[in-house]
């Protein structure tokens, strides 16, 4: 296998706010965006020949992502001009597929040793996994390690085994397209002509990102795999213990206290006496005043937090500034999103370029849209839209 097509043409509208002024796939988790772990995961299986299939905020992937070569692939693009599901998204690439090839989302993180099993499966597969939440998948149905169906988002599952995006074909697949638009349909027609699909398992990592708390699960999954390194100036007096990533030109002021796994960026300036706890991720040219404590968030660049914070379970997107004593409540909420109703434990997620004044409490659950200001003194929750102003 020595092609692979990664969907990243998709917008993510329940990923809303943070998906408004970017792909999905650029989504950034521990200083890189989703699309890069992806790729490297690729890149390191030897799979090289990369098409990537692009469409929402294509240009930002062209600028970052380029020819592929600071990351040792070769991309090609192929436009989806309008987001019509996941088969018209492949029968896009037609002219540029060749033989074998794997199909995998571009917002899924998945490792490395799971691709390389996986690679290995004759085409045409299905990369399969046991979920506790199969209804917001394509459940699929097995019989002798084939494919017999894959229904999506039942009301009621009849099992916990879920299709995870990722497929291997053959330039075959392009015969059973046609005027379906998501692949498990493609797959269904394939099934009922006489077609077999290999059913393969996996017990390793897979997540998904489909709503703002899965931006959480996947930076504790991604910190769990990095080595500690010091780039920056650590003063005296600071404590780090466990897997601490920091950053050029990165100050670590007196007296803080981080423990890892916690990736902090470049040109930032934390501290003094500031507590950063595990599954914390810090974005680059982040300022964070002192006595605040984070812990399991993930922290955009150019943000500017005030002193006497506390944050926990939390998402706050580039170019936000917050001022002194911002105090976010997590615990368990029934949030609302798309006419879907979840319940999460979470603390805020707020949106890019939000200005919050002094001690603002932030209820569990709360969704700020982007550009948003919060007047001092207020408590907010709920979800507020983009441009709101609370005084």
């Amino acid at each position: 296998m020595k092609q692979a097509m990664v969907l990243a043409a998709g917008e993510g509208q329940r990923l809303r706010p943070f998906t408004v002024n970017r792909s999905k796939v650029m989504l950034s988790i521990a200083g890189k965006p989703i699309l890069q772990y992806v790729v490297e995961a690729l890149a390191q299986n030897g799979i090289r020949d990369i098409v990537l299939l692009v469409g929402y905020h294509k240009e930002q992937i062209f600028d970052y992502m380029g020819s592929g070569e600071q990351l040792g692939v070769a991309i090609t693009y192929v436009t989806q001009e309008k987001q019509l599901g996941t088969a018209h998204a492949l029968a896009q690439a037609r002219d540029v597929i060749k033989g074998e090839f794997l199909v995998l989302p571009g917002d899924n993180l998945i490792e490395r040793a799971t691709i390389t099993r996986f690679a290995a499966v004759r085409p045409e597969a299905l990369l399969v996994k046991r979920v506790d939440n199969p209804a917001r998948y394509g459940v699929v149905t097995i019989d002798r390690g084939k494919v017999r169906g894959i229904v999506e988002k039942p009301e009621e599952a009849k099992s916990n085994i879920v299709s995870t995006g990722i497929y291997a074909f053959t330039t075959r697949i392009f015969d059973f397209i046609e005027s379906e638009l998501g692949i498990p349909d493609v797959l269904n027609r394939l099934v009922d002509r006489g077609g077999d699909i290999t059913v393969e398992e996996t017990d390793g990592t897979w997540w998904d990102v489909i709503y703002p708390w899965d931006i959480l699960n996947l930076n504790d999954s991604i910190l769990h795999g990095i080595r500690a390194s010091l780039g920056g100036t650590i003063e005296g007096g600071v404590s780090l213990k466990g897997q601490v990533s920091v950053g050029k030109g990165t100050v670590i002021r007196a007296n803080s206290y981080i423990a890892g796994p916690v990736v902090i960026g470049d040109g930032c300036d934390i501290g003094p006496n500031v507590c950063l706890l595990p599954a914390t991720s810090i974005g680059n040219n982040v300022v964070i005043s002192p006595f605040t404590e984070i812990k399991n968030s993930v922290i955009g660049d150019d943000v500017n937090i005030g002193p006497g914070s506390m944050m926990q379970d939390s998402v706050i997107d580039r170019g936000c500034v917050i001022q002194g004593h911002f105090m976010v409540s997590s615990g368990q909420e029934e949030i609302g999103v798309d006419h879907e109703h979840h319940l999460v434990n979470v603390g805020a997620m707020l949106g890019e370029g939000c200005r919050l004044g002094n001690n603002v409490v932030a209820h569990p659950g709360v969704i700020v849209g982007n550009y948003s200001q919060v007047q001092p003194l207020k408590l907010i929750r709920g979800r507020l839209p983009d441009r709101s102003l609370i005084v």
